[in-house]
């Protein structure tokens, strides 16, 4: 069986996803999995790759040569607009590869969003735009959910970025439904087998029988009804605060969380250095490390790959999990 080919986007080249690309794509424990391809630009990974004493990625797809007097003379750590469009350039053409079936797997490395946003990207972050770039002539946009995925812990979003009131009013069955209708789906393929899932209440206790809110009653257990009419178990709603107990953690393959910090707080503290943001319910495969552009340590040779090798490692994954059904 031939190794998948993934598209791996440089991120924002200020960032320490250069970096990362050239050491990612150069990792013969990775290189044995997938066909590592990244889509970036060859004037900042000759920079970084010179600037370390790291070798350059094997193969690179050239998306910023407009681009390549002012890349040049860029400085890492520093936000800027021809930073960002670089970075958009990366993704929409790594993008286009995966749609047009080129390549198996989209991973990202971390965009800069102030950076993005100047150059005219008008998306909150990766999700949101992959959302909008692969929606079918049908569609204005895919449904998708953010998920979090880790050794030992897996979480859905059930709203992602938004505030605790906003959150509260975006809740619904419906998305609710959906999103752990996705993570059932996503975890059976990763799996090979029925996931176990639970789902968390909004409220502290998860809602105390109604002394604290009535979300759970109104809202979360209506849904867990429908998933279950339609043969997806999901516990619940737990009580947040002894969800992620390590008992807990044992019985279950993945949670639905109401909102961000719920599920990411847990997830960082497990798993800030193996997680992969895992992006479901789009017609490609798109994972990403759990991690920003870390400007403080842009181009100084101590990013840590572990996150970004865990993304490639699932991508791989399920590349080939979905060449096997």
């Amino acid at each position: 069986m031939s190794l998948p080919r993934i598209a791996l986007s440089m991120g924002d080249p200020a960032g320490i996803g250069p970096e990362l690309c050239c050491r990612v794509s150069n990792d013969p424990s990775l290189t044995a999995l997938a066909r590592i391809e990244v889509f970036g630009s060859q004037t900042i990974c000759e920079r970084v790759a010179e600037k370390l004493a790291l070798p350059m990625p094997p193969i690179i797809h050239e998306c910023c040569a407009d681009l390549a007097q002012n890349l040049g003379t860029l400085m890492p750590g520093i936000v800027s607009k021809i930073a960002g469009q670089a970075a958009i350039n990366s993704l929409e053409q790594a993008c286009v590869a995966c749609r047009n079936g080129s390549h198996a797997a989209l991973v990202t490395a971390p965009i800069h969003k102030e950076a993005a946003q100047q150059a005219g990207f008008t998306h909150p972050g990766h999700t949101e735009f992959l959302a909008a770039a692969c929606a079918s002539p049908q569609q204005t946009t895919n449904q998708v959910a953010m998920a979090l995925h880790g050794p030992s812990l897996t979480v859905v979003l059930a709203t992602i970025h938004c505030s605790i009131v906003k959150a509260a009013q975006q809740l619904s069955s419906t998305q609710i439904v959906h999103v752990a209708s996705l993570l059932h789906h996503a975890l059976t393929l990763r799996l090979g087998r029925t996931p176990r899932l639970a789902c968390l209440g909004l409220n502290p206790h998860a809602g105390e029988g109604g002394l604290f809110g009535d979300e759970e009653t109104r809202i979360i257990s209506p849904a867990l009804q429908q998933l279950a009419a339609h043969g997806i178990v999901v516990a619940g709603p737990l009580a947040p605060d002894s969800a992620f107990t390590p008992s807990q953690r044992t019985r279950y393959d993945g949670y639905v969380c109401c909102y961000h910090d719920q599920g990411l707080i847990p997830f960082k503290m497990l798993h800030f250095d193996d997680g992969v943001n895992w992006t479901l319910g789009l017609p490609i495969i798109r994972t990403s490390p759990d991690h920003g552009t870390a400007f403080d340590i842009a181009w100084q040779g101590s990013a840590s790959a572990s996150s970004l090798n865990s993304a490639i490692r699932l991508a791989a994954a399920l590349a080939n999990a979905a060449d096997d059904t």
